[in-house]
């Protein structure tokens, strides 16, 4: 069972004002994303849906849509690359669970249980390909650089990951690499192509990438902590499951740079070695509470946000200014 770890910061923020903004040209994305989520292959077509019908909030593509808005842009593309966005993020998700050996995914068993590992990839490399179709559509040369970049630096993470695993002697600088390129590359690049169709000028452009990738960073950063002090019906996964998987994320990096030899020994033996039972996950959020590495993460994590409303203080107000910044709001607190 997993121990809540109380947050100090009161919980505020919605997504609220982010879903009244995109809601018309969600309706839309869903649309293609139901449309393009059709094969002749039949298992292609369940195991696609087994994943995108299971509720995810679908943050990524609704950024895309307040990005374009954000820059006044006035045509229908934006709808198809925040789909595209989304097939992206669907994808990595089939391959992420492959690669860390997930058994649950949103609160339901991961595709790879269901039918295999060899299928789950490679219906993810089929969204993939779906999701560079929808680019195409759309014609911009510079939005199909920008998101295939993206995907190119996504799976350079994912093998930067790898080589880190079970790894204790990962730094935190090279942590926030591996955040950087795995999650907010498709955040940064999300609401980076909702200025490039607008066709906005070079520093707003950056400055929507700068918002993206900020966010993206804070949230990976609430999500390394909520598996240590989250509960599991919010996470959609069990609480502890980065620690049974062996994962290295911050609140271990810290925890253990801040502990003492016995201390690293247990992590040693827990991550590197495998060797964990059901107590250890308790005595792991207490040592992370000892040295107030679940507080040191959240702190980064808000660090990240205020980057990405700083960011957004080249645009004038307006609703979708407001949505953007309530949606950073959101991401850091989730943690409550």
């Amino acid at each position: 069972m997993g121990v809540v770890v109380p947050f100090e910061e009161p919980r505020e923020g919605s997504l609220q004002p982010l879903l009244e903004l995109v809601s018309e040209d969600m309706a839309g994305v869903n649309r293609i994303i139901l449309d393009k989520a059709v094969s002749d292959v039949e298992l292609i077509q369940t195991l696609a849906h087994h994943l995108i019908d299971s509720g995810g909030k679908r943050l990524r593509p609704m950024l895309t849509i307040a990005a374009a808005r954000l820059a006044g842009y006035k045509g229908e593309g934006h709808v198809r690359l925040a789909a595209a966005v989304e097939f992206m993020h669907t994808a990595t998700l089939l391959h992420d669970d492959v690669v860390d050996e997930s058994d649950f995914r949103r609160g339901k068993k991961a595709a790879r249980l269901l039918w295999g590992n060899q299928a789950s990839v490679l219906v993810g490399d089929f969204l993939l390909g779906q999701a560079f179709r929808m680019m195409v559509d759309v014609g911009s040369l510079t939005a199909l650089r920008i998101l295939s970049n993206a995907a190119a630096v996504i799976a350079e993470g994912e093998v930067m990951q790898l080589a880190a695993a079970k790894n204790m002697a990962t730094t935190e600088d090279e942590y926030l690499a591996i955040v950087n390129a795995k999650t907010a590359a498709l955040f940064s690049a999300a609401t980076e192509v909702g200025g490039a169709i607008a066709n906005r000028p070079p520093d707003e452009q950056a400055a929507m990438k700068s918002y993206g990738r900020a966010l993206g960073i804070a949230f990976q950063l609430v999500d390394d902590a909520l598996d240590y002090g989250g509960d599991s019906a919010r996470l959609g996964k069990s609480v502890g499951d980065d620690f049974r998987e062996g994962k290295i994320t911050l609140p271990v990096i810290l925890s253990y740079r801040r502990g003492s030899e016995e201390e690293r020994a247990f992590w040693q033996r827990t991550l590197v070695n495998g060797e964990s039972g059901d107590a250890d996950l308790a005595h792991a959020i207490a040592l992370m509470k000892r040295h107030k590495a679940i507080e040191a993460t959240l702190e980064r994590a808000r660090h990240y946000g205020d980057m990405a409303r700083d960011a957004l203080g080249l645009f004038r107000d307006s609703q979708p200014k407001r949505a953007m910044l309530d949606a950073v709001t959101f991401c850091i607190a989730r943690a409550h």
